[in-house]
Parts: structure tokens; sequence; C-alpha cells
């Protein structure tokens, strides 16, 4: 089966989602790709920043992902034996330090709104497996499987945001630059106390940043850094002495932890790198939000520039540009951008421990 459509996107994530409403709404046919047979079955980042939440009121999209389900995180603290030593409170012009939105609820609430539009197509379970070129390089389409039939989308231009590992980047044969950070990070996921207010709090074990997250739906989640590629010898401990650690950091969680995380088995890993591409594109083809600069957790910046990405690539995208858009233009208006936030991410990395310096006894 074949499909054509002005522009092809892959990646249903935040910025594949923004993006595919932004330009449908402009009147462009938009055909946008999803591998999963679901939307928000990928990890990505959860936690809007006030640029990100003002992408989204900017086009009229948070009320409608609002009313799916945020939490406003009311405070950040630091925590040493066991208690609270310092509480960061949001600035009242923005209200809050942290929007935790699901991000099933982020995806649908875009695209509920997308899918208002004839023009555009959203097509789930369908995994590119090639690109298309003419005779002088310039990409043409894709080729994909979809529910395991083999299908061709014909496009005038190709949208790579399919993520940190994208398949449109190894296609394009675009060099990627990654750099490790010194640690990987471990995700658990426990139900809230009842009475646990909506923050985000923050530990060190070991001299890493233990951190938690207020959810939507009574929930916490736990991110604690760990020594890069330790995880494999780690596991192979006791696992007792190890969360002991989270309960000491954390007294009223004990409960919690006890009955909800019995073994290694109950964390996720994340391999923490960040990368960058020099080259955004080429002809026919763009990357935006982690298939060009992938962050690592720290910040949540990642899911934010994202979105930054796909507002600034839809205000450049119209009929008279796409046959020959110019990629180096849109890399010009976000690249310094992106260093910024990456060597931000790097210094809060760094000067982490520095919060616990002058803690109270």
């Amino acid at each position: 089966m074949n499909y054509q459509a002005d522009v092809c996107i892959v990646g249903a994530g935040p910025a594949g989602a923004l993006l595919s409403y932004l330009l449908a709404k402009k009147g462009l046919s938009v055909i946008l790709l999803e591998q999963n047979v679901a939307l928000g079955q990928a990890f990505r980042g959860e936690h809007l920043n006030e640029e990100g939440e003002a992408v989204l009121k900017s086009h009229h999209l948070f009320e409608a992902v609002e009313a799916l389900g945020i939490l406003r995180m009311e405070k950040l603290e630091y925590y040493a034996g066991g208690r609270a030593f310092k509480t960061i409170l949001p600035d009242e012009a923005i209200g809050h330090l942290g929007i935790h939105v699901p991000q099933v609820n982020l995806l649908k609430g875009i695209l509920q709104k997308a899918q208002l539009f004839p023009n555009f197509t959203c097509l789930l379970h369908t995994k590119v497996t090639k690109l298309i070129a003419d005779a002088t390089g310039h990409y043409r389409g894709v080729m994909a499987i979809k529910n395991g039939d083999p299908i061709q989308i014909d496009s005038q231009l190709i949208i790579g945001a399919d993520g940190r590992y994208s398949t449109i980047r190894k296609q394009a044969h675009i060099d990627v630059q990654k750099q490790k950070h010194g640690f990987d990070l471990l995700w658990a996921k426990i139900p809230a106390p009842a009475d646990w207010e909506p923050s985000i709090k923050m530990a060190l074990i070991d001299d890493k940043q233990l951190s938690l997250f207020t959810q939507v739906g009574g929930y916490l989640q736990i991110g604690w850094n760990i020594e890069q590629g330790s995880f494999p010898q780690l596991r192979k401990l006791a696992f007792t002495p190890f969360i002991q650690q989270l309960v000491e950091a954390f007294p009223e969680l004990t409960k919690t932890v006890q009955a909800q995380i019995t073994s290694w088995q109950d964390f996720v890993l994340l391999d923490v790198f960040s990368s960058h591409c020099n080259s955004w594109g080429t002809k026919g083809l763009v990357l935006l939000g982690d298939a060009v600069h992938t962050m690592t957790p720290t910040g949540a910046f990642g899911l934010n520039s994202a979105l930054k990405d796909a507002d600034c690539l839809a205000s450049l995208l119209n009929k008279d540009t796409l046959a020959q858009f110019n990629v180096q233009y849109f890399q010009q208006m976000r690249k310094q951008a992106i260093e910024e936030v990456l060597a931000k991410q790097i210094e809060k990395e760094q000067t982490f421990a520095s919060n616990f310096i002058n803690k109270a006894s």
C-alpha cells in the first residue's frame, strides 16, 4: 500500500505529535508514524518546565492536556539524615517547580486536536525499514512495515522525531557524537503516602543523586543515580542493604518501599548519555528532539527542548518551503539554545553535591 503526504513524521513522541498538529493546522498533509502499538509506550521525560508549558499554551493545547491530568510541583526539598534541611518554593509568577504530565496524557491531548484535521493521519505499529532517495540523493519517502505488511510513504519532507536511537538518523548516515556522564539511572515507581504533597525531593547517597518526583495518580517516581556501568555487578550484591539507603534517606516511605521494592527486578535501568549531531538533516530530511540532541534526565530539559524544536520547525515550514527546505537555518536557530542546555545539565550534575555541604546538622 502506498501513501502520499506533504510531510512524513517518524516518531509519535512529544516533538512528533506537536509538529504534526502544527503542520496539519497550516493545511499541510501529514502522516505520523509510530512503531509501538499504542501511544506513550517508549521511555520519555514527563516533566514540563515553564518553557514547555509556554509552548503548549501559545498553541492553545495546554488546556486539553490539563483536562487529561497533570500535577504541579509545589516545592523542592533537599534531605539529609532523614529530614528536609532546605526547601525551595516556586516563583509566584510561574506557580510551580515543574509539571508532571504523563506521556500518554500529553500525546493524547495534542493528537486529539490533530485528528480534527482531515489532512492528518497517524499510523501506529508502523516501523520504518528504509529511506527512499531519488537519483540526486534527495530523500523522497520511507518504506515501512505496518502490522506486518509492507507500505510506502512518499513525501516532500521526512522528519526524524524517533528518539535517542533514531532509525531515521541511522538510515540517513548522519553521524552522532555521544558523551557519557559517569552515571546510569535506576527508575522505580511506587504509590505515594496518602498525605504526600506534590513535590520533588533530593538526597545524596554515596555522592550520587537520589530523587523523588510526585506523579499524577498518587505515585512517586524514584530516580537513583549509580556509577556508570555498575548495575551488572551491583545486582549480584545483597538487595536489602542497597534499598535500606532509600529508607534511611526518606523514613516516611519505609512501609511503601518494603512492600513495593523487593528485588532488583523492581528497578528499570536507563543508560545515561547525551549526544549531538553536527548536521541536523540533509536534502528532504530533518531531525529534531532526542534524535539530534539526546539529553540526560538531569533537570528534565529533554521534553521541553523537543517541544521548542517542534515549535521552531513548524514556524519555518509551509507549502512553499517544503521542497527546498533549508535545514541549516533551522539548526542555526536552535543550536545555541541546545548547547546552553547541555552545558547547564553538566553543571547541575557536577555541582549537585554542593547543595549538601552546609546541610543542617
